[in-house]
């Protein structure tokens, strides 16, 4: 073989071998890049609210939303499954990919929802993982002018002679404004009658009308009523009265100390999101918390921020543990048997 033959076919043999190591980098690279893509944090996180649009929970979600957002550095859109007394949202995210890009924000209606209902395609106790606590909110009664009376004591003085004759709107079974409803009748010794409604805002209106008596319901939606005087405001369950209801005493100055109840929001994410992704997801939302526009904005709403000792995924943890068990009792007390969630 001649010099010239030999360089050539050592060209060929050296080509050959470069190709393969092409292909193998290739095929490496491709690997990875497909790890990479399975391991990385999708690029928007959907946050779904079990009630409409416009409403407390609503509102509350859209405010941290947008600060959590800025943070993560991820898209946060939000999403209102509404329906079955929230169900319908708590089994969404429940059946989600364990990845934290799908978070729920609730309140006591999902603790209230094993009591309540017979066909939950969730185990309430370890759907979730707890994220962190939110915002703490006292719920107000508000009623209709046409109630009789000059303030407060003498509203209060009307629902107890009227007894069960006194209808109170409530959001659905299970929720916020019917348990209060129901507190209040076991203090005042009768049980009351409650008229469903599709959230506050039909609520409302009925209320403004003249066409029911009374409304427990979350100071955020109550307040502009309240301060418009376009409906009573009858008595807050906070210890103490809120700076934007001065005039509305607590249940506890109105002899109803019993009616103590405190709405607070919680985010969650499926069971098996890894830890490491609760704890960034906890970390924007204390971020959030932390930042002062949003305090005011909670503060106008009428809700308070948890102290910061509160604000782990534990503490949410051990707070969700300790009500379940109070909820099942409250629900129990009013008679409500367990039936299908529609």
């Amino acid at each position: 073989m001649t010099t010239k033959e030999k360089s050539w076919e050592d060209a060929v043999v050296i080509n050959r071998l470069f190709r393969t190591a092409l292909i193998g980098f290739g095929l490496l690279f491709a690997v990875l890049a497909t790890q990479a893509h399975a391991q990385s944090p999708s690029k928007t996180i959907t946050l779904v609210v079990p009630y409409a649009a416009g409403g407390g929970t609503d509102t509350v979600a859209r405010l941290i939303g947008e600060r959590m957002s800025q943070t993560l550095g991820q898209s946060v859109i939000i999403e209102n499954v509404v329906g079955g007394g929230s169900t319908l949202a708590n089994d969404r995210v429940a059946r989600s990919a364990p990845d934290g890009s799908t978070i729920l924000i609730n309140h006591v209606a999902l603790l209230a929802a094993p009591s309540l209902f017979t066909n939950l395609r969730y185990d309430t106790t370890t759907a979730f993982e707890a994220v962190g606590l939110v915002n703490n909110a006292p719920m107000v009664l508000i009623g209709r002018k046409s109630i009789p009376g000059a303030g407060p004591k003498d509203y209060v003085a009307w629902i107890k002679a009227q007894g069960d004759k006194a209808n109170f709107a409530h959001g659905g079974i299970g929720t916020n404004s019917h348990l209060c409803a129901v507190m209040m009748g076991n203090v005042l010794g009768f049980k009351p009658t409650v008229v469903a409604y599709r959230g506050s805002a039909p609520a409302i209106g009925d209320l403004l009308a003249g066409q029911i008596d009374l409304l427990w319901d979350q100071v955020t939606n109550a307040l502009p009523q309240i301060q418009a005087g376009t409906l009573h405001g009858i008595a807050i369950t906070s210890p103490k009265r809120l700076e934007q209801l001065k005039d509305v005493p607590t249940t506890a100055e109105l002899g109803m100390p019993e009616v103590s109840y405190t709405m607070w929001h919680g985010l969650y994410v499926a069971k098996g999101t890894p830890k490491e992704t609760v704890g960034a997801l906890n970390a924007a939302l204390r971020k959030a918390l932390a930042d002062p526009v949003l305090l005011e904005k909670l503060t106008q709403l009428g809700t308070l921020p948890f102290p910061e000792s509160e604000l782990t995924p534990e503490a949410h943890a051990r707070l969700f543990a300790a009500d379940l068990p109070r909820v099942a009792k409250l629900v129990e007390s009013s008679g409500i048997k367990a039936s299908e969630a529609k």
